[in-house]
């Protein structure tokens, strides 16, 4: 009853008086800051110095935005400052917002459970600008109940203000497709939600206005949470399935795309395709899932035993190389190989969770000399994340060579050149290319 008279009588809640910012500026946050832009005044805020600056001057690593909307979108704040896009990384400057859209990273750690550390530091971040009437709305992959029982007594404490009294909250999942130039941000459906039915009803409002694609308001903040988690739990079960198929059928000689060709002639069967799994989404949010369950006293079977099989393939990728290399008569540890594509997936720079990188720490363990080539990829943050040196161009023969991310570039490529002799060994991980070309595929 509270909230309803505060809204009746707050002009805030209205969709033309929102001053939005857009809390972190990745392959997330950047396209939703864009598309905001169009008809708000947003805030792009990230505490890179070095991001805002090459947003500034309309550059993007991440190659998600489109550059032209970007650059018509800070033309609107620079001409009348009531609408637009503008950055920065100044703290002080989101004291003008009352909208706040939280879209930091939500990866897992070492032990591969949960890791909250940017979203509770931007939930404090929050605390300690946010105004009486604010909503704080996250887009940020969770478990089922983290906004209210994680973040929201973080905003309570750095604010000093109370929660569905002074401050309101919304989810509204993130389902972005790194990559993807088709099924754009606006062209997905998009899932909302809030933490009383007006704010619901506003959050609803605020998504629809910019997504063609309309909305779903879910009826609380735990339902959308949950439903982001099954999305990608649900698509790493069903990978984990092909690829412990491929396990079988490897055993066996048979070749699964084969199987699965065969098997796809029936109306209702899924063709999922063997592959790695990597990326911020589908090889993490199922261990959000997972701990989200444990925590209440059940023990997942199905999620988790689909991540032991995902987690294992770049492994079994590298030993089956070694093992048609031995085939062929090559020497492992003087013999070259060369992985082509780090990214986790194709035409795409983002190597969040890759599991090339399995493939490569395998191979070099047998004591191979292994280069890695990927035009997407930005060299020095792979050096730095991983570790690996990325080659610029390819200048050598390989005994071995492996396709590990299908970037168009690579479907081009003439693998008889990079040979060096008959019997190199040519691997497909993504089942691409010409099958007369190559010696073994997932």
């Amino acid at each position: 009853m509270l909230c309803a008279v505060w809204c009746a009588k707050n002009k805030k809640m209205k969709l033309e008086n929102s001053k939005i910012a857009i809390i972190g500026l990745g392959y997330v946050g950047l396209p939703l800051a864009i598309e905001f832009g169009k008809k708000y005044l947003v805030l792009g805020f990230d505490i890179s110095i070095t991001r805002i600056q090459e947003l500034s001057i309309g550059k993007d690593r991440t190659n998600e935005a489109d550059l032209a909307d970007m650059q018509k979108a800070m033309s609107y704040f620079k001409e009348n400052k009531s609408k637009g896009l503008y950055f920065s990384h100044d703290t002080d400057d989101l004291r003008n917002c009352n909208v706040f859209i939280v879209t930091v990273p939500t990866p897992i750690d070492q032990f591969k459970a949960p890791d909250l550390t940017p979203l509770i530091k931007a939930s404090e971040m929050l605390g300690k600008v946010l105004k009486k009437g604010d909503i704080v709305i996250y887009e940020s992959t969770v478990y089922p109940g983290c906004t209210e029982e994680d973040c929201v007594p973080v905003i309570e404490k750095f604010s000093g203000l109370k929660f569905n009294i002074d401050f309101f909250c919304g989810y509204s999942p993130e389902r972005i497709n790194p990559g993807d130039k088709v099924n754009t941000l606006t062209k997905i459906k998009k899932v909302t939600s809030g933490s009383t039915t007006e704010i619901a009803d506003f959050v609803d409002g605020l998504y629809a206005s910019i997504i063609t694609a309309g909305t779903h308001k879910a009826p609380s903040l735990k339902v959308a949470e949950a439903s982001k988690a099954i999305e990608n739990a649900q698509r790493d079960v069903n990978i984990s399935f092909v690829n412990e198929l491929a396990l079988i059928f490897e055993r066996m000689g048979i070749d699964t795309m084969d199987v699965i060709e065969a098997a796809g002639t029936k109306w209702n069967f899924l063709k999922y395709r063997p592959g790695l799994v990597g990326g911020h989404c589908i090889g993490v949010d199922p261990y959000y899932l997972a701990h989200k369950a444990e925590s209440l006293g059940y023990q997942p079977q199905v999620i988790l035993s689909g991540r032991r099989v995902n987690d294992m393939m770049g492994m079994f990728v590298a030993n089956k190389v070694i093992k048609m290399m031995i085939k062929k008569g090559h020497k492992i540890n003087i013999s070259r190989a060369l992985i082509l594509g780090i990214t986790f997936k194709e035409d795409c720079p983002d190597i969040r969770n890759s599991k090339v990188i399995d493939i490569y720490r395998e191979l070099t363990q047998f004591g191979m000399e292994v280069d890695v080539y990927d035009p997407y990829a930005d060299k020095y943050e792979v050096e730095k994340e991983c570790g690996i040196h990325l080659i610029d161009k390819i200048s050598f023969k390989y005994e071995a060579i492996l396709l590990a991310v299908s970037h168009k570039e690579f479907l081009a490529l003439n693998y008889k050149s990079l040979k060096s002799n008959t019997n190199t060994v040519i691997f497909d991980t993504k089942s691409v290319l010409d099958r007369s070309l190559v010696d073994g595929r997932l």
